[in-house]
């Protein structure tokens, strides 16, 4: 694209995000762990995808909330900023607007109280499940933890298996030992 055109796309996305004529603003992050896309819609950050491709993830994006998909950096920019000092140590806790009104109840009473785990701790699955008044639905939580939208905003690395170990990631044991240890947590 001549720089003429990549100007006139910048300002045609920002109008359109600025004029609320998205379903879902979505860009993509860089992050020591890898690549994330970020997507928000009007109530707030919507999906935390890892190695995403970008076309299925709008696919999806589309499905759930929306056909108005549509790459815009500049609503995105407060979860950049906040994963940014998330990563370079600054930041334990997200002060983000979320979007998760389309989960069962279930998923977002689990969702509410992974968020209240703290920055550097870890809950097991069957604590995370008492916590979420179903002390018997420790698989079900493991479930909800899988599919969780917002990885690293709604801390799902901080939850291990009943015998300590670090079990089960969406995006990779390797980056939830990674997290982990950025915050300092106790394996």
């Amino acid at each position: 694209m001549s720089p003429v055109s990549t100007e006139l796309d910048r300002r045609f996305r920002d109008a359109a995000a600025r004029e609320q004529l998205l379903d879902v603003a979505y860009d993509l992050v860089d992050t020591p762990i890898g690549t994330l896309l970020v997507a928000g819609t009007e109530r707030g950050l919507c999906r935390i995808a890892y190695d995403a491709e970008p076309e299925r993830e709008i696919d999806r994006l589309a499905h759930a909330f929306g056909v108005r998909v549509l790459r815009s950096p500049r609503p995105i920019d407060p979860a950049r900023r906040q994963l940014d000092e998330y990563f370079e140590g600054e930041r334990q806790r997200f002060d983000l607007a979320v979007d998760i009104a389309l989960l069962t109840d279930f998923n977002r009473r689990v969702l509410r109280e992974l968020a209240r785990v703290p920055y550097g701790e870890v809950v097991t699955y069957g604590e995370l499940a008492a916590r979420a008044a179903r002390p018997r639905a420790a698989r079900a939580v493991g479930t909800v933890m899988n599919r969780n939208p917002l990885p690293i905003v709604l801390p799902c690395h901080r939850v291990i298996g009943a015998n300590g170990k670090l079990v089960g990631y969406g995006g990779g044991l390797e980056r939830k030992e990674t997290l982990l240890r950025l915050e300092g947590a106790r394996l």
